[in-house]
């Protein structure tokens, strides 16, 4: 998730560097406060000590953390957008129906019939809508390199847009405990050149992961 292959990944990478930039100034600080304020060995007069706690009341327990949620809200937002199913995309994106199984996952592509297991093929540099659902149990389908999480939920059908920039294979996995076989329910994903990907797309090719 830290080596990002599409655009709704690179989004959440992003976020998640400032994030981890803002947290470790966040610790070093408190660090900071924590030993000077062990240093500190003559108590304070009490109005001193009660005008302090409430600076620090304010500051640390309401203006610090606005400032941090309101900052996340602006730069998180577009992050999330980023994986929504928004008209109006360069090119038509294409459909791909999964569903979580108990512990496998099932591809459909209603254009043309084609159904793989625990295998997923997309064309590169195209946008991607995976509407998920589940047939038994809630699953969360997540291809880390390519955009975030979105559970798949019975009786209910959710969509997120993924794309991958280039050709490659990128691991996809259950990322919700859904059962015993949980952990052997992963997924390949296989972004493919968009002649290669229209020709086996148009071959009704079947198949399975190994």
């Amino acid at each position: 998730m830290l080596d990002p292959a599409g655009p709704s990944a690179q989004a959440i990478a992003q976020v998640w560097w400032w994030m981890f930039g803002v947290a470790a100034l966040v610790l070093v600080g408190v660090c900071l406060a924590g030993a000077w304020a062990m240093r500190r060995r003559a108590p304070l007069p009490p109005v001193q000590a009660q005008r302090v706690a409430r600076r620090w009341l304010v500051g640390g327990g309401l203006l610090l953390p606005g400032v941090a949620i309101t900052a996340l809200l602006i730069f998180g937002s577009p992050a999330g957008l980023h994986q929504l199913p928004w008209p109006g995309a360069a090119q038509a994106p294409l459909r791909v129906e999964v569903t979580g199984h108990q512990w496998w996952w099932e591809v459909h592509y209603p254009d043309t019939g084609a159904r793989l297991r625990g295998e997923m093929r997309i064309p590169a540099g195209r946008p991607v809508d995976v509407h998920t659902r589940s047939a038994d149990v809630i699953h969360s389908f997540w291809v880390p390199r390519l955009g975030g999480k979105l559970d798949a939920v019975p009786g209910r059908t959710l969509v997120l847009r993924l794309q991958a920039d280039a050709p490659g294979l990128y691991r996809g996995v259950c990322a919700e405990f859904c059962g015993t076989g949980h952990a052997q329910m992963p997924m390949q994903v296989q972004a493919m050149s968009a002649e290669a990907f229209e020709q086996w797309l148009r071959a009704g090719a079947t198949g399975a992961a190994p």
